[in-house]
């Protein structure tokens, strides 16, 4: 009766049945020993309303207790009390844990699209967007300084006689001393009782709440062990995770990988094409940018007589080098990257001009790091003056590929391109997908479900009403 018929919750509630997360999760719990759990299914609502609306635990929590949409969409009576924060925590690494949640999430939302008549096309579009790890290459101390020095500003502009109720600062340099002041100053805070409810001090106070209790373990370890430096161009780098995409032409995801932010883009379309089968699609052509067009990757997609609608990068082929000895390409830096993760820090081309068979590019390596360097065996050879690597311009893969190019298909395939960096400005700037929600590949991974399952979602009502 409250809540009308055209509220997203609503129609999310009327378009997916969500007993499927009961089925997964139904092991994870034991049925005969102690009190009964909260519904997994309320559970993970919780988190996707936390994805939908980009909010904190505590957050999410407070808002159910008073927002008749949400207490709709998690099915509780108006007067029914609401969860402890903590429990999502708990259930994200207890129940969550094991569970392939990305790609269940996804095939059910192709799943529906395909029955909705939705997806009609028989294209993938792939490309890859990168995240920025939440503590960003601080020391776990100075990630806590931070948080608990933007909470500081927040309460003196509302009182600043508030100074001489905090504690005193740490001088030392040991984690666990930043720890018991954070916690210090939190009970401070919240004891004041009605500085804590002024939204700014609230957000910063839930942030720095959150950063103690639920990654207290990663603090504890070091900063993000998992997350690499990734570059999106020769002068500019991140330090985070990569999230490999294909989308059909509807715009609706079809499946996709999470890795570190230094991975390759083109190894991972093999990945998605098979991914996106097993969702459902059927694959006969895909749409990427040049990373997507090495060697590898167009005798892959001629063998499963799918047309590759990327552009040759002449740098791209590894020529007749073997496997092992494969460096990585950055199409973004337009430069190689080895092992160690390492980019290349200048190039020259040799051999004949105009003759592109016999010519080659010569990748050239910083020896500084190359002496120091923990998987130099077999790669650097000691008291050498200078690291290179060299790959051919054309393979005969390649030249097929170029006339494949020049043709009209490609030209008017190409133009689909687009679609895929407008969904991944959408992941970022509505869902909170430019920085990593929490630490380690395994909460990438779930943060990455529970946004590109909202995407679709929305899409598919959208393409619905």
């Amino acid at each position: 009766m409250v809540v009308s018929k055209d509220n997203l919750l609503r129609k999310i509630n009327e378009l997916i049945d969500f007993s499927f997360v009961y089925n997964e999760l139904m092991d994870k719990y034991c049925l005969d020993n102690g009190r009964n759990a909260i519904s997994p299914i309320r559970m993970f609502k919780y988190l996707l309303l936390k994805s939908i609306f980009d909010l904190s635990d505590v957050d999410v929590v407070e808002r159910s207790k008073y927002d008749m949409s949400f207490k709709y969409f998690l099915h509780m009576a108006p007067e029914e009390n609401v969860i402890e924060p903590s429990s999502l925590t708990k259930f994200r690494k207890l129940r969550l844990k094991d569970v392939n949640l990305l790609d269940l999430l996804i095939n059910k939302t192709v799943e529906i699209a395909i029955e909705k008549g939705i997806i009609k096309s028989k294209s993938i579009i792939v490309d890859a967007t990168h995240t920025k790890a939440r503590y960003n290459q601080k020391s776990p101390k100075e990630i806590l300084m931070d948080r608990s020095k933007k909470l500081r500003k927040a309460v003196y502009k509302i009182d600043e006689s508030m100074k001489t109720k905090f504690p005193s600062k740490t001088t030392t340099d040991i984690l666990e001393d930043e720890i018991e002041y954070s916690k210090k100053l939190i009970d401070i805070i919240e004891n004041e009782g009605s500085i804590s409810e002024y939204p700014k001090v609230k957000e910063n106070l839930n942030l720095l709440k959150e950063t103690v209790t639920d990654d207290i373990e990663h603090l504890q370890i070091s900063e993000d062990e998992d997350a690499k430096i990734g570059h999106k161009s020769a002068d500019s780098s991140f330090f985070g995770y990569k999230t490999h995409i294909a989308m059909s032409e509807e715009r609706i995801i079809t499946a996709t990988t999470i890795t570190t932010g230094e991975k390759n883009d083109g190894k991972q379309l093999e990945t998605l094409i098979e991914k996106s089968v097993i969702a459902g699609m059927e694959v006969k052509s895909v749409i990427g940018d040049a990373a997507y067009s090495e060697k590898g990757n167009i005798e892959y997609t001629n063998k499963k007589e799918i047309k590759l609608v990327a552009k040759l990068n002449p740098s791209v082929t590894q020529g007749f080098r073997k496997k092992e000895d494969e460096f990585e390409f950055n199409k973004d830096a337009g430069m190689y990257v080895c092992r160690a993760g390492h980019m290349a820090i200048r190039k020259a081309r040799q051999g004949k001009r105009g003759v592109a068979e016999n010519q080659t590019d010569t990748y050239y390596f910083d020896i500084e790091k190359c002496k120091h360097c923990p998987v130099k065996e077999g790669c650097y050879k000691e008291g050498a003056k200078s690291k290179s690597y060299s790959v051919s311009i054309k393979s005969n893969e390649h030249t097929e590929q170029a006339k494949f190019q020049e043709s009209d298909y490609f030209k008017e395939k190409s133009k689909e391109r687009y679609k895929i960096e407008a969904k991944n400005s959408e992941l970022k700037h509505r869902h909170g997908y430019d920085v990593a929600s929490s630490s380690g590949l395994i909460g990438m991974e779930l943060q990455g479900a529970m946004a590109i399952f909202t995407v679709n979602l929305k899409r598919i009502m959208k393409l619905i009403s």
